[in-house]
Formats: structure tokens, C-alpha cells, sequence
């Protein structure tokens, strides 16, 4: 799936998650000042500006495949390599960095196995790979799980996200071991969200932005309609603030 909108749509929608989500997984990922590191899939670059704050932007490497992500994650971010691609051919040389992350990538991967491995050749023996992905199938990412609920009672044949990689528990850390990582840990993280009222909410929807935004802009008017109407009723009236959780893991490049 492709992500070709502005990436202002993708800050409204997804992107003001980052800010919370960004901490946690450089956390779990263990960034600290000194180190070289890369995000791969790094959209608008949101946890690229993270990865400054810790390591300094000449220290830090981006690559993402959509043109209008890459050039805003460059203009945020001055000093930082940021390269347009994809994660399962990345154009650095082996052991390049100490850690490579990524987040809400792996479920947009054409083959997310293949893109572990290449974050894996990139990063130095003893460095560590790191990967999150939104809890889906559990339901623990408020804002998806209210929206697909109300479109399933709309039309039960969508199937939603589900069915993307990293989305159900021990889903990254069974790929991380398939490409040889060792020491692999996995749980979840967290972050949130606040928004003003529901219009804030709903409004980045119509953007279309990700499997959620494309799947309603391409419903019937009624049934968006109904969707919003749905939503609506599910969510608290003024300003609220929603939790997301994101099943993460980290594993350890072995040694040559």
C-alpha cells in the first residue's frame, strides 16, 4: 500500500501518535547518544525527530518509499541522510549502523521477512533491530478498533487490518527470529493521542491515508454516513484523548 498523500494528511491521521509512540520504541530499541542509527519506513519523520533529539541528525539515516514522505522527513529533519526506497533493498553498506528501527512499517512491507533481514544486514554484530506495529487484532488501538467496528456493522465482509504482518502478538519477534536475530524480546508499547472533538477525530478519515482512510473514502455515501454516525456514538462527546498500543520487538545481530 502506498502512502502518496501530503504529509500534513498523514499528521492529522496517523501522525499524532508519533510523538508518544517515538519515545517509547527508541526506548525499547535502547538509542542512546553515540550511537548511528536508521529508520526504516521512517513516513514524514516522526521518529526520525526522535532519533535526533538522541543521537544528533548526523548520526541518523532515514529511508521511506513514498516521494512526498521522504522530502518532508529531509526538510524536519536538516543533516539527517534520508533516501528514497523501500526496506527490502536499503542502500547501505552491511553493519552500517548500531541500531535499525521501525515503526508501523512491517504490516506495509511487500515482504516484511525480507525487509528484517535487511534491517539486520545494515546493523553492526551486537547491534539491535527493532520493529512496532499497531495491536489490531486485539483491538488495543482505540482509534482503528472504533473505526472498524463500525465499519464491520456496516459491511461484515471487510476484513480490515488484521491480516497484516505485526498486527497479533509474537508476530515480530517470530520474524526477527526467522532472520537469526538472537536474544529477541517482544511486548507491547504505548501512545497516545488527543483531539479537540469528534470532527478532529473524524475529519482525517476522508484524506484517505492507510487501509482505514482508503477503505472509507471508497464506501457507498450512505454507508459513510452510517460509519460516522457509528463512530459517533462510540466515542465521548468534547475533547478526548485515546490510548494505542503497538506489539513491538528487539532482537540482537549476531556476531560474524
Amino acid at each position: 500500500m502506498s502512502f502518496a498523500g501530503p504529509a500534513e494528511h498523514y499528521d492529522r491521521f496517523m501522525g499524532r501518535y508519533t510523538p508518544s509512540l517515538a519515545v517509547a520504541l527508541a526506548d525499547a530499541a535502547g538509542v542512546v547518544p553515540g550511537q548511528h542509527v536508521c529508520d526504516v519506513g521512517c513516513g514524514p519523520g516522526g521518529l526520525t525527530r526522535e532519533l535526533v533529539t538522541r543521537v544528533g541528525a548526523g548520526n541518523v539515516a532515514a529511508i521511506d518509499p513514498a516521494h512526498r514522505f521522504a522530502v518532508a522527513c529531509r526538510e524536519r529533519n536538516p543533516g539527517v541522510d534520508v533516501r528514497e526506497g523501500v526496506a527490502e533493498e536499503l542502500p547501505w553498506p552491511d553493519g552500517a549502523f548500531d541500531t535499525t528501527l521501525s515503526s508501523l512499517v512491517i504490516g506495509f512491507m511487500n515482504d516484511p521477512d525480507g525487509g528484517v533481514r535487511e534491517m539486520a544486514r545494515v546493523t553492526r554484530p551486537g547491534g539491535a533491530v527493532a520493529s512496532c506495529m499497531w495491536d489490531v487484532v486485539g483491538g488495543r488501538m482505540t482509534m482503528l478498533r472504533v473505526f472498524w467496528t463500525a465499519v464491520r456493522q456496516v459491511d461484515p465482509a471487510i476484513i480490515g487490518e488484521t491480516r497484516m504482518a505485526g498486527t497479533s502478538e509474537g508476530d515480530i519477534a517470530a520474524r526477527f527470529r526467522r532472520a537469526g536475530l538472537l536474544a529477541v524480546v517482544d511486548g507491547t508499547i504505548t501512545a497516545e493521542a488527543s483531539y479537540v472533538d469528534f470532527d478532529d477525530f473524524w475529519e482525517p478519515f476522508a484524506y484517505g491515508v492507510g487501509p482505514a482512510g482508503q477503505s472509507f473514502v471508497a464506501l457507498p455515501e450512505k454507508d459513510k454516513a452510517r460509519v460516522r454516525e457509528l463512530c459517533r456514538e462510540a466515542l465521548p462527546l468534547g475533547a478526548f484523548t485515546l490510548d494505542a498500543h503497538a506489539w513491538y520487538a528487539r532482537g540482537t545481530v549476531p556476531p560474524t
